[in-house]
């Protein structure tokens, strides 16, 4: 390169000569200013940014679980709630609300493969009567996220009630990071399920082909990026760590409509059986055991119960919990 054509110096560029010490101060300036730049990029797109996980509340509730039993959706979510304490008691005035159904597939709501779009909807009210000042809601789908969100009927319901319903952003993660050695570290979450004040996950109880049942902590992975195929291997132990990084705070399973086989996707309304119940606890372990109980499976046999039953991960006996049954 010919020095004369592209001098810092050169008359043409600057219309005057710049001197040595104007010339540091530019160069001082131009990479402050680079800096700046990139802690801003990392900042809003969390690029290398890596997160220890939300902080675990301990809210405890009057039960260790309750379960609803009826024929309104709505109204068993509230009663169970209230049950447990009320909402007001997981949801502080001002705060920001996750609510995680599962709207992973393309079915309607009859068909029993994604969360009950009227549990959410009872949810959504009562974090809002609570003091919410924002409720999000979102999913990773399976299906194409549009015809999920539209066809399962959460996304009509939840917005309704005034929650703000969108989908998951890639550019938007954060790298998870533990205190112990993990096969998720450094996996992409996304950092809305992260960054909020309060965090209730509200899967569906139903079949899957893999894990035999898919529940509460299974349905942590629609807040994962990346290629979520690989946390199938070691699933049980994946799924564990998954639920201690995002700390849920409350759990509440839509046991109302039971999809029995061919999960998770379903598709046949022979395959699901009307069980008509709600479970709500603050431990995902007593719930997702529970719920195995409500389906007549054995818990052991689901890895994810497995794993943190052998780790001591929560409550894996329900004949040790404090358990209150309503009828609605």
């Amino acid at each position: 390169m010919d020095m004369k054509k592209f001098n810092f110096f050169d008359e043409t560029i600057f219309k005057k000569p710049v001197s040595r010490r104007k010339f540091i101060k530019l160069v001082v300036s131009g990479l402050s200013t680079l800096m700046l730049s990139n802690y801003f990029y990392k900042a809003v797109f969390g690029e290398g940014s890596r997160f220890n996980g939300r902080k675990k509340s301990n809210i405890k509730g009057n039960y260790d679980l309750v379960l609803a039993s009826g024929k309104d959706p709505y109204q068993m979510t509230v009663k169970a709630i209230d049950a447990m304490g009320g909402m007001s008691r997981f949801v502080k005035k001002g705060s920001t609300v996750v609510v995680k159904p599962n709207i992973g597939w393309d079915r309607a709501p009859e068909y029993a493969a994604d969360t009950n779009p009227f549990v959410v909807a009872a949810l959504v009210d009562m974090c809002f009567q609570a003091g919410a000042k924002k409720v999000n809601i979102f999913d990773v789908p399976c299906n194409a996220k549009e015809r999920c969100y539209e066809n399962s009927g959460i996304k009509k319901a939840a917005e309704e009630k005034g929650a703000s319903v969108y989908y998951v952003d890639d550019w938007n993660m954060v790298e998870a990071r533990f205190d112990y050695e993990s096969p998720m570290e450094k996996w992409p979450i996304f950092r809305d399920a992260i960054e909020c004040d309060t965090f209730i996950n509200v899967p569906i109880l139903k079949h899957h082909s893999l894990t035999g049942l898919t529940l509460s902590m299974k349905n942590l992975m629609g807040v994962c990026g990346g290629n979520r195929g690989q946390i199938h291997n070691d699933i049980g132990r994946k799924l564990v760590d998954l639920t201690d990084f995002i700390n849920p705070d409350l759990t509440v399973i839509d046991a109302y409509r039971f999809l029995s086989k061919h999960g998770p996707s379903g598709g046949n309304l022979e395959d699901v059986i009307n069980i008509e119940k709600l479970i709500v606890a603050t431990d995902p372990t007593l719930a997702d055991v529970y719920a195995c109980a409500l389906a007549g499976s054995d818990p052991l046999k689901v890895p994810n119960i497995a794993e943190a039953s052998s780790r001591s991960f929560g409550n894996s006996d329900i004949t040790k919990a404090n358990i209150f049954k309503i009828n609605v």
